[in-house]
């Protein structure tokens, strides 16, 4: 029996996510044309048989398939449409996927551009920030039509756990599940920072606090797991910058408005990002804002050392 070759994988967008989600790819057997605005992040990925494209365009010129994996809505938009983009490079009947937090609009208007070329766009955003990229174990979350999804099934499964590879709906319904995700665990980190910051300044001690909000129907994965990056290593998860948090926060609450949903609590959530970024940068962890709460107690709120607030 003759083994059917995998396809080349164009990919385009080489930073902290779309490295490790190469890397698998590669791993994986899939031959590779890369593109960033930095070469240098190609060096590993061409090492190991990759090649290297100059343009957007010409990595759509020479693969089977390709994948965007980007910062913001106008650096896909570029990257598809713009000079030089994969527009000018995919064939009709080509696939294009965008794993980018994005919005709807942005392939929408390609699909609306493009409509007798009979282009195949699929929305497939990822989470597990850049360790799940690293180890192949992303969620993905793909909105497009279900015969294009099965297809491409074993290319996502290169990047992302098997079980937890998603077909959430229509076009579009990618981006909205992905940034209902990320809203909901900003949301998360604040109400969390805020209890954790009353209740220590009450008296409680931080430990006991924490038990008891594990223990009861307040408890969340954030509550139980995340938060303790910060209350055991200090560690703010700078692997995703806070100006990346808050474009997302924008985004989610961009689609709120667009679909008619008053979304009060998003809102302040997004201030309190903001209010974070303006004093602690554009680089510091998506988990910055909680040292907010923790200038308010008088210092830093960790378990089991000498640092340990439990009183103010």
């Amino acid at each position: 029996m003759t083994t059917q070759p995998l396809p080349t994988v164009g990919f385009v967008g080489l930073g902290s996510m779309g490295t490790g989600m190469t890397r698998n790819l590669q791993q994986a057997g899939y031959p590779l044309v890369v593109n960033d605005l930095r070469p240098s992040a190609a060096s590993e990925l061409v090492a190991g048989g990759a090649s290297w494209a100059a343009t957007a365009a010409e990595v759509a010129s020479a693969s089977d398939l390709v994948i965007t994996m980007l910062p913001t809505p106008r650096h896909v938009a570029d990257a598809v449409s713009g000079p030089g983009g994969i527009l000018e490079g995919i064939a009709d009947g080509g696939t294009w996927i965008d794993m980018s937090t994005s919005v709807p609009e942005v392939a929408n208007a390609v699909r609306a551009s493009t409509e007798s070329r009979g282009l195949h766009i699929l929305d497939a955003p990822v989470s597990g920030m850049s360790v799940g990229a690293a180890k192949g174990m992303l969620q993905i979350f793909v909105g497009g039509e279900a015969a294009d999804v099965a297809r491409l099934r074993p290319v996502f499964e290169a990047m992302g756990d098997p079980e937890r590879i998603l077909h959430v709906g229509a076009h579009g319904t990618g981006y909205a599940v992905k940034l209902m995700i990320n809203q909901l665990w900003f949301s998360h980190l604040v109400a969390t920072a805020e209890v954790l910051a009353v209740g220590v300044s009450a008296g409680v001690d931080l430990g006991v606090l924490r038990d008891a909000l594990v223990a009861s129907p307040a408890n969340s994965n954030f509550v139980e797991h995340d938060v303790l990056s910060i209350l055991e290593h200090g560690d703010y998860d700078e692997g995703f910058a806070l100006a990346l948090a808050c474009k997302d926060l924008g985004l989610s609450i961009d689609l709120a408005r667009s679909v008619g949903i008053s979304v009060e609590l998003s809102a302040i959530v997004e201030q309190v990002y903001r209010r974070a970024r303006n004093s602690q940068g554009d680089r510091a962890g998506e988990m910055a804002p909680f040292a907010l709460y923790e200038q308010m107690v008088g210092g830093p709120m960790r378990l089991g050392t000498a640092e340990e607030v439990t009183t103010r």
